[in-house]
């Protein structure tokens, strides 16, 4: 199955100017969801991997099956006041405003094979905080995985990482 053909476009949003590949109709298609979970698991599958970092909240619905799928611990990086214990923090550029992401100051371990995952790399503006995050606690970064992959917007050179994209536009 094709499955950038489950991605619906939707124009102005959130802002104007902005073309918006809206995900959600992939993961209501049983068949598409499925596929899309396998495919990433079978790639990551025997691999080390430790964690799985995924930010609040459609990287969530990429990273919790596929950390149980592949035998790793999953860790939430969450907006501020959503985590209960000791966090740092980390602020980073959108490409239509500002954001913090934080994490449990104890949620990674110094050599802890993390996968970050994201459910769509854009400016890669998430993905950078991300990163900044779990190597300040130590973990080393194994590759950063997203089911979809804006190309034309180089997140790529920024990012310096080893990306995987299942889809790409």
């Amino acid at each position: 199955m094709d499955l950038s053909s489950l991605i619906r476009d939707v124009p102005d949003f959130p802002k104007q100017g902005i073309l918006f590949k809206d995900i959600t109709t992939l993961w209501k298609d049983p068949q598409g969801l499925k596929q899309s979970t396998d495919e990433l698991a079978k790639r990551y599958m025997n691999k080390g991997i430790t964690k799985i970092v995924a930010a609040e909240s459609r990287g969530f619905i990429v990273g919790s099956p596929l950390a149980y799928l592949i035998g790793a611990g999953f860790v939430p990086v969450r907006k501020p006041g959503k985590l209960p214990s000791k966090v740092i923090s980390e602020s980073y550029e959108l490409e239509y405003g500002t954001d913090t992401l934080t994490i449990h100051e104890d949620a990674i371990t110094k050599g802890d094979k993390i996968l970050i995952v994201d459910d769509l790399i854009a400016t890669g503006g998430t993905l950078h905080a991300i990163i900044k995050l779990v190597e300040t606690l130590g973990g080393s970064i194994e590759e950063i995985c997203v089911l979809v992959e804006l190309f034309f917007l180089n997140a790529r050179e920024k990012l310096n990482k080893p990306i995987f994209s299942l889809i790409e536009f």
